[in-house]
């Protein structure tokens, strides 16, 4: 969990996962940063892993500015994201491709992001704290969901009964 700048807004809770082939980012972030979401661009590309046992289209794709580090020495890179419109703790999910684009390096075992700047290597502290709230969130919104998927399963269950009965 990183708090990298994203378009001039200080992001607390950006997942990096370098298992991830994608870079994503929620509908409910870009509209707390005041993004026009008429300007993202169509993506048909559907993706999944995210949400338990089912798939998502994103909503369109935005290419922002992400920062790194201090005005003393920072990298700044323009990063491709998927736009995912479901509810997560998270502000955005940084996978491979923008890890390939600031050359990061993850040392996962110290929570820690390297990668080259202009002044020397950028290292990037991870928050411990941070990540175990959003993973708390993320299993209790999956339990939601599962919770919701089955009480679905069981009145369908309950109205083909019926129908079989009539």
């Amino acid at each position: 969990m990183v708090s990298p700048v994203v378009s001039q807004v200080c992001l607390a809770k950006v997942l990096v996962d370098g298992g991830s082939a994608l870079d994503i980012i929620f509908t409910s972030t870009l509209e707390s940063m005041g993004y026009d979401m008429t300007s993202l661009v169509p993506s048909d590309q559907a993706f999944y892993g995210i949400i338990p046992e089912a798939g998502s289209t994103p909503v369109g794709r935005a290419t922002l500015p992400v920062t790194f580090g201090t005005r003393d020495n920072c990298r700044t890179e323009y990063v491709n994201f998927e736009v995912a419109e479901f509810e997560t703790s998270y502000d955005a999910i940084l996978g491979r491709p923008s890890l390939a684009k600031f050359m990061a390096i993850p040392k996962h075992m110290f929570l820690l992001l390297k990668m080259p700047a202009p002044k020397g290597v950028l290292s990037v502290y991870e928050d411990l704290q941070t990540s175990y709230v959003c993973e708390a969130k993320n299993i209790e919104l999956s339990d939601t969901l599962e919770r919701s998927r089955n009480s679905v399963l069981v009145a369908q269950a309950a109205k083909n009964l019926l129908a079989d009965k009539q």
